[in-house]
């Protein structure tokens, strides 16, 4: 773990051949952690505006809520 935390190493733990686990610094996991947010918000915006293309009219949020008796 010192390794990961001061030098900045990343560790592969594995078992009888197989990779399990990796023991990486803080700051990866971060940037992973960012990076995996910004991609499902991209999703999320591509999503959306394909909705949007979509022919017909588009239904307001509290329209839908009240027909299903939120």
């Amino acid at each position: 773990m010192n390794r990961a935390a001061y030098a900045k190493e990343r560790t592969i733990v594995s078992h009888r051949g197989k990779d399990l686990a990796a023991v990486i610094p803080i700051e990866d996991l971060r940037l992973l952690e960012r990076l995996a947010r910004e991609e499902m918000d991209r999703l999320d915006l591509e999503d959306a505006r394909a909705a949007l293309a979509e022919p017909g009219d588009n239904i307001p949020l509290e329209v839908v809520k009240k027909e299903l008796g939120l």
